[in-house]
């Protein structure tokens, strides 16, 4: 299995409107990669190089900062939304039978008045920058669902009727920086890894890679290696999209090892969680009846409860 690199031009974030004979062999295109392997690169999306590093940059200077600093801004911190704000190392378990992840993040899931926000010397544009890129995800994750709306031959605003409240603590979206420490693998406790095996909870996830590390699942049952390329978005289906689509999309299990004894390299990386609204009730749109119904909140409660359940 190969990942495919998909041309977004026609639908890139600089653009009004595309041509229909270009937007139907792009939708063709993701149908393909979204049906058989769940994840696509995406090059051309409008999201550049330097905008991605300028997040990773500022979030780093973030994670380096000592605990006491960083415990301010503990996810559940915030009683408007309790996914926002810092995770510590192995506070989060993706594989919920293993140890805790060997990683740090910080969840950008609400923008609701009440919200503190690091903002010492180091981090002082913490807030603009992370904020500015939650839109430009934002916008090009909706231009994605609208596209895949027409590779299944739907209304082509059945998706982004069920994510209009993006951005309000209405909807469970989130921008998740990822900061992979350096360490001794023989140190890990057994079966431990960096990021857990899994599938992602939501409709789908824009990941952008500051290296490689990130291995995918093949409906074989292996996992290859993603490769990192940059100026491209990694794109993958989540759960409730597979659901949604009566599993003609698919949702597929990823993780982070270990790096390899003696590399004591770190690595960062970016996802956005595309969460359909909290109330948006998610039913077969083939109207087969194949999965129950559920909303994007309830759902994403009962997934936070696997991941974080475990101490």
């Amino acid at each position: 299995m190969i990942i495919p690199v998909v041309d977004f031009s026609v639908c890139n974030l600089s653009k009004k409107d595309a041509d229909d004979e270009e937007l139907q062999s792009l939708s063709e295109e993701l149908k393909t990669a979204f049906s058989q392997v769940g994840f696509v690169f995406l090059k051309n999306s409008g999201i550049l190089q330097e905008e991605v590093e300028r997040v990773m940059e500022s979030s780093k200077k973030f994670f380096l900062q000592p605990e006491e600093l960083k415990k301010r801004f503990k996810r559940k911190s915030f009683p408007n939304n309790p996914n926002h704000g810092w995770v510590s190392m192995e506070a989060e378990r993706l594989n919920p039978s293993q140890p805790g992840d060997l990683k740090e993040a910080f969840n950008v899931a609400s923008f609701h008045p009440d919200i503190i926000w690091p903002s010492t010397d180091a981090v002082r544009d913490f807030r603009e920058i992370h904020t500015a890129f939650f839109q430009r995800c934002k916008d090009l994750s909706l231009r994605v669902l609208k596209v895949m709306a027409q590779s299944l031959s739907l209304n082509p605003d059945v998706f982004l009727n069920a994510h209009r409240f993006i951005g309000t603590d209405e909807n469970g979206t989130t921008l998740r920086t990822l900061y992979y420490p350096p360490l001794r693998s023989d140190t890990a406790k057994e079966g431990q890894v960096r990021c857990g095996e899994h599938s992602d909870y939501g409709s789908i996830t824009l990941l952008f890679q500051g290296s490689e590390g990130l291995q995918v699942c093949t409906r074989a049952g292996e996992f290859i290696s993603a490769p990192c390329i940059p100026g491209t978005v990694l794109v993958n289906v989540a759960d409730l999209m597979q659901r949604w689509t009566s599993d003609q999309l698919i949702s597929v299990r990823h993780r982070v090892l270990l790096p390899p004894v003696g590399d004591s390299s770190t690595r960062q990386s970016l996802a956005y969680f595309v969460q359909p609204d909290n109330e948006a009730l998610i039913t077969c749109c083939d109207g087969s009846n194949k999965y129950p119904p559920v909303t994007g909140g309830d759902y994403l409660v009962q997934r936070f409860s696997e991941s974080y359940g475990k101490k």
